[in-house]
């Protein structure tokens, strides 16, 4: 069968089935199907179309789906849908519609749709390492919480140890009434351990075999996790054209709301990789904290922190966490070696 000259397609993806809708450069629609969401179902329904643009909504589906379409030679947007009001916040949503608008908006301008960009599958696996631990340290968590409270409930206390130790010494003083229901929560605990070092070797081996990871953990307050997760979940450092836009891509920039002389304050947008967020809080909380390393980080955060206020304190560890993602971005970049007094040499200089 002939193909037809270049279409815009809007593909809303489900987890069964999904809806699409084809568009001529005219806006006029062409055809309308819903078709399985596997490989052969997205690639018979393009079949008969030959670069088309197809729009596609940012999820669980949409990276390999992207995938699916770029061998077939399509160009692949894929849409923050979280960023389209007019995706999210309609009165009268179907997934019909929604195929429609994604078409239509990549008709008229691909930018409206917000378009993100997928890491690469070499990276996605081993940023997955790095999630997977950190849902096993979160589940040890849980876990261990549940066993104080219990044992609080008779009057026992576990002394204060590591999480990694905390089951051997807790076996130590659960009474034999409560061993059967201690038990195996003990034994999951003593798993997810042995889990979690397995996961620490993998990221160090991880870290030792990448320059950047390397040179990202010049940086106090740094660990082989953060720049880990730093590196694998940026990938592509050029697709910035400048660092500072690095802060408001993790969800740490304060989001916007202007209107005429209207301006108000407001709270961080916590867009983005919520796992990378975490762990760059976590280190600004090290270059803050009361064995934080001298450095212009941690001068400027306690400059901040100094203003006062109930949220200052606070608000100046997001602040240097948002510091720390365009520090680690401009490193990356640059090759440079890391200067804890740069700041402090230029202004003296």
């Amino acid at each position: 069968m002939k193909k037809r000259n270049a279409v815009f397609v809007g593909c809303d993806l489900g987890d069964k089935f999904s809806e699409f809708c084809v568009l001529d450069q005219a806006g006029v629609i062409l055809d309308r199907s819903r078709v399985r969401t596997t490989r052969g179902g997205l690639t018979k329904a393009v079949a008969n179309y030959s670069h088309a643009v197809i729009a596609i909504e940012a999820g669980s589906h949409s990276r390999w789906v992207e995938e699916v379409f770029r061998l077939l030679g399509h160009q692949v947007i894929v849409a923050n849908a979280r960023q389209v009001r007019l995706i999210w916040q309609r009165r009268f949503k179907t997934d019909r519609s929604d195929a429609t608008l994604l078409a239509r908006l990549a008709r008229v301008d691909a930018s409206l749709l917000a378009p993100v960009h997928h890491r690469s599958n070499s990276a996605q696996i081993e940023l997955i390492s790095l999630r997977s631990r950190d849902v096993l340290v979160r589940s040890r968590t849980r876990l261990i919480n549940h066993a104080r409270g219990v044992l609080k409930q008779f009057g026992i206390r576990v002394q204060t140890c590591s999480t990694a130790t905390f089951a051997r010494h807790a076996t130590e003083v659960v009474p034999a009434n409560l061993l059967p229901a201690l038990e195996p929560i003990l034994h999951a605990l003593q798993e997810l351990t042995d889990q979690i070092k397995v996961h620490d070797r993998q990221i160090e081996e991880l870290a030792s075999a990448s320059p950047e990871v390397q040179r990202l953990m010049q940086v106090p307050g740094v660990g082989v996790l953060a720049a880990a997760a730093f590196r694998l979940t940026i990938d592509d450092p050029h697709r910035f054209k400048q660092s500072r836009l690095v802060g408001a891509f993790v969800g740490l920039a304060p989001g916007k709301d202007q209107s005429g002389e209207s301006d108000p304050h407001k709270n961080i947008t916590k867009a983005g990789n919520p796992f990378l967020r975490r762990t760059l809080v976590q280190s600004a909380h090290v270059i803050m904290g009361p064995f934080g390393p001298d450095c212009d980080l941690r001068t400027w955060g306690k400059k901040l922190a100094n203003r006062g206020g109930k949220t200052a304190t606070k608000q100046a560890i997001v602040a240097v966490a948002r510091k720390l993602a365009v520090l680690l971005h401009r490193l990356w970049i640059t090759n440079e070696d890391y200067d804890p007094h740069r700041s402090q040499r230029l202004i003296a200089a």
